[in-house]
């Protein structure tokens, strides 16, 4: 079996690679998905969360107020805030259902998708550790290889700014608006720079679609192999 940390900036197609990996046979886990389940009323990270922030991240019939949960996150500087009430649980859930394909599927490809690998602070803990081991980081615990889907800056906020504007009229104040956002979220990440000397595989994504679906391509027999050959 494989565990293939996926990564990239905002707007980088990081959720376009795991299509493509997905339609090839990996399994695809999504950390984003995973967080949002684990913030509905109910779930203890919801309630650490209203605990942590207060009832105003929260609307009238219970259900978290996302908009503001990433303005206190992102424009007021708590973003590490709300990781280190999320990602532990995230990470966990993660490791529990790798767990889970794994013993259905010995030699499965499975692959996380996340944009804070490198950046999270929380890594995966084993049996009777109270802490995780400070001398490996936190993601090598987790994956086996690292693959990093990059694309210029101007393009990720490009990107962005069509993504969040969809359906709505696109003013010239409501596009910095949005660039402005892109930019204070990319500032929250490390540069592709430095990702990349800690990257596996790299995917560079500034060109078409088919550029990327060739790098795919090129990519999947490598991973199939390598969890064929991994214990």
């Amino acid at each position: 079996m494989l565990r293939v940390g996926l990564t990239g900036g905002l707007g980088s197609g990081k959720s376009t690679v795991a299509r493509m990996l997905a339609l090839s046979g990996a399994y695809i886990l999504n950390a984003d998905e995973i967080a949002r389940g684990l913030m509905q009323p109910g779930e203890a990270v919801y309630n650490a969360i209203i605990e942590h922030f207060g009832p105003g991240v929260m609307f009238a019939d219970g259900s978290l107020n996302r908009g503001e949960l990433a303005r206190l996150a992102f424009a007021e500087g708590r973003v590490e805030e709300l990781n280190a009430i999320v990602h532990p649980e995230t990470i966990a859930r993660q490791a529990a259902m790798i767990a889970e394909i794994a013993e259905r599927s010995p030699t499965a490809v499975v692959v996380v998708e996340s944009a804070l690998i490198f950046e999270t602070k929380h890594g995966e803990m084993k049996p009777g550790e109270t802490k995780p081991n400070e001398t490996v980081p936190p993601w090598r615990t987790r994956f086996d290889c690292i693959v990093l889907v990059t694309a210029s800056d101007e393009t990720k906020i490009e990107r962005f700014v069509q993504r969040m504007a969809a359906g709505e009229p696109l003013t010239a104040e409501r596009r910095e608006e949005l660039a402005a956002e892109a930019r204070r979220r990319l500032a929250q990440q490390m540069p592709d720079d430095k990702k990349m000397e800690l990257s596996d595989f790299i995917l560079f994504n500034d060109g078409e679609i088919g550029e990327l679906e060739e790098q795919v391509d090129e990519l999947w027999p490598v991973l199939r192999y390598a969890a064929a050959n991994t214990p």
